[in-house]
């Protein structure tokens, strides 16, 4: 790319808007000019609207301490500054639908972390790997703003990144009924120990919301364009359990399926290991040479040591072996902030940028 394309983060304080920054460093295509949070940091340089609250490993990019922080809600003014915008904004869900289409009608392309418009029919929810073709839904989005150039889109649930590939490479072998436990990192909540200290040596077996987005979510990914709206496919029937654990990163997940043509345990690690899609093809800056790996050991997948696999950004998978009940159990792993928030974002808005969706203004 011969001139990199402007970008502004919106949200820009918080855990995910964090990644964000973190992932964009030195980033070949896109160049962050603009930071975007709520009133109460507006007119501070990030660095000081952060203060002591950067929850990364990794410290605060020098590129981006410097940017004064613009108000999220001054639409317009951060909208004419960038070429489009990463949404990873704290408010009600209705606010957030309303201020990425506000961002949209201003001609801003908005690729969005939040889950508020995950089930806008004409919004695509994308894995790029998975349904690039949802992309195409835009042109109907744009109809219904009245944009040329801009639309929403978003990425799925951090969750279901764990398993839903897996089952996305045994597609042919027709899965219908899938039960998952999803064992899920604090940072999922925007957290880290220091902030959360009842986490420590702790199990909460609820998450709010996250079952349901869990079990709906993958019917999403496989459904099909129809009159202009995504339309979710109807299997695998999948039932889910979302409980919080002590881990800092990583997302695992422990799960049964039922198939209606029997696969052998080895066809079924043949596919995951050779399962790629377009991010692949297109050879896009952040997208992992190998998007799933198949682990061989008993004891593997593990956080400690998978979670970063493929810059976090690939999909672990191990412990593949036939159950008495169900015709499979697996456990997979994905990274929650990476492959499961800002990473799977920014997959997302270069797969778009290649396809000619985003462009400079």
């Amino acid at each position: 790319m011969e001139k990199k394309l402007k970008v502004g983060v919106l949200g820009a304080t918080g855990m995910v808007g964090q990644r964000f920054l973190s992932l964009l460093e030195n980033h070949p295509w896109f160049e962050v000019v603009t930071v975007a949070a709520s009133a109460r940091s507006a007119g501070k340089t990030y660095e000081e609207a952060v203060g002591g609250r950067w929850k990364l490993e990794t410290p605060m990019p020098e590129a981006v301490k410097k940017l004064v922080v613009m108000n999220v809600s001054d639409v317009k003014s951060v909208a004419s500054t960038v070429d489009f915008v990463f949404s990873a904004v704290d408010m009600s869900k209705d606010e957030i639908r309303a201020i990425e289409e506000e961002y949209a009608k201003t001609e801003t392309p908005v690729v969005s972390n939040n889950s508020a418009h995950r089930w806008t029919p004409d919004v695509p929810m994308v894995v790029p790997e998975i349904n690039p073709e949802h992309f195409q839904v835009i042109e109907f989005q744009r109809k219904r703003l009245g944009t040329e150039r801009g639309f929403v889109a978003v990425k799925p649930n951090c969750s279901i990144q764990s398993y839903a590939p897996a089952l996305t490479a045994w597609r042919e072998f027709e899965p219908y009924e899938v039960v998952a436990t999803t064992y899920q990192a604090i940072s999922g909540a925007g957290k880290t120990f220091k902030d959360w200290p009842e986490m420590v040596e702790n199990v909460i077996p609820y998450i709010g919301g996250e079952e349901e987005k869990s079990e709906q979510e993958p019917l999403r990914l496989w459904g099909q364009i129809k009159d202009g709206v995504i339309e979710k496919a109807s299997e695998p029937v999948i039932t889910c359990q979302c409980i919080r654990v002590p881990v800092l990163n990583g997302h695992t997940a422990a799960v049964f399926v039922k198939f209606r043509k029997k696969p052998t345990k080895e066809q079924l690690i043949e596919k995951l290991v050779n399962y790629s899609g377009l991010p692949q093809e297109m050879n896009l800056p952040s997208a992992p040479k190998q998007f799933i790996q198949y682990l061989e050991e008993d004891n593997r997948p593990q956080v400690k040591l998978d979670v970063d696999y493929e810059n976090g950004m690939g999909v672990s998978i191990g412990r593949l072996r036939p159950d008495t009940v169900y015709d499979y159990k697996f456990v997979g792993l994905s990274h929650n902030t990476v492959r499961g928030a800002a990473g799977g974002a920014v997959l997302c808005a270069e797969c778009l940028t290649k396809l000619g969706y985003i462009s400079a203004k």
